[in-house]
């Protein structure tokens, strides 16, 4: 369901992609963050995702005047600490979608789906 904004010019509307867009960017820049990561239904492997299908790792829920919760599903790098990869990823994102958009971020869920070895 797409956010709405009311101001004294009239109703903004701005769609779930969009912010799932400016999250998914946001993620990216990241330190430890190798990429998005989008699971299969059928066989339930997960898959890393190009840069032009980032939005497929972010789920948005409109939480209505709460604001809204943001899910993000991340493969991290081998080596690096989860932990504070996962606060550097909440206030980054957190910053950016309320900055870009207006709206107010109460949650964000991150799920870390794999880690990646490089050679």
């Amino acid at each position: 369901m797409p956010s709405k904004i009311q101001n004294e010019f009239g109703l903004v509307t701005i769609d779930n992609e969009v912010v799932a867009r400016i999250a998914g960017l946001a993620a990216m820049d990241c330190y430890g963050i190798v990429g998005m990561a989008a699971k299969s239904v059928k066989d339930g492997l997960v898959h890393l995702l190009k840069a032009e299908s980032i939005t497929k790792g972010v789920v948005i829920a409109n939480n209505g005047d709460a604001g809204i919760t943001v899910d993000l599903h991340i493969i991290v790098e081998y080596g690096t600490n989860i932990s504070a990869i996962a606060d550097s990823l909440v206030s980054t994102v957190q910053y950016k979608v309320e900055d870009s958009v207006g709206l107010k971020v109460e949650k964000i869920n991150i799920f870390v789906e794999g880690v990646r070895v490089d050679n």
